[in-house]
């Protein structure tokens, strides 16, 4: 009770069409989970620099960065103020591994800026290289 060639080479096809279907239709979901993840850390960021804003009277400087959210920055003239803890308990990276950037000054006509430079890591780009930020809706 064998198979023969032709058998396996079918079989062997079509497990091949099956993969390459669930293949088109996993991938594209994918990449909307990881742009949905980052929205959500963003959110969260954004929310952090917010109680930040409200303990310290002031965001951080875009020099101080993100990390004033998990360690009083040093030379605060207000540490004392600082919330015990932090503000967020660790930073997260986004999707793709990268650390997420803030600059106080913002170029988008927000109060700040927080973002991702998307997949590839870099400014600018289209599709899953595009920049995610705090100014999109």
């Amino acid at each position: 009770m064998g198979f023969t060639l032709v058998e396996m080479m079918v079989t062997i096809v079509i497990i091949g069409l099956l993969a390459t279907v669930v293949v088109i239709n996993v991938l594209p979901s994918q990449d909307k989970a990881m742009v949905g993840k980052a929205r959500a850390d963003l959110a969260t960021l954004e929310n952090a620099l917010e109680q930040y804003r409200l303990d310290m009277l002031t965001f951080p400087t875009t020099g101080e960065g993100l990390s004033a959210l998990t360690a009083v920055p040093s030379g605060s003239p207000r540490a004392d103020r600082y919330r015990t803890g932090g503000y967020i308990r660790r930073l997260p990276e986004d999707p793709w591994g990268n650390a997420y950037q803030y600059r106080r000054e913002s170029e988008h006509g927000q109060t700040f800026d927080v973002f991702s430079y998307g997949a590839d890591g870099k400014p600018g780009g289209e599709g899953n290289d595009a920049d995610i930020g705090n100014w999109q809706g």
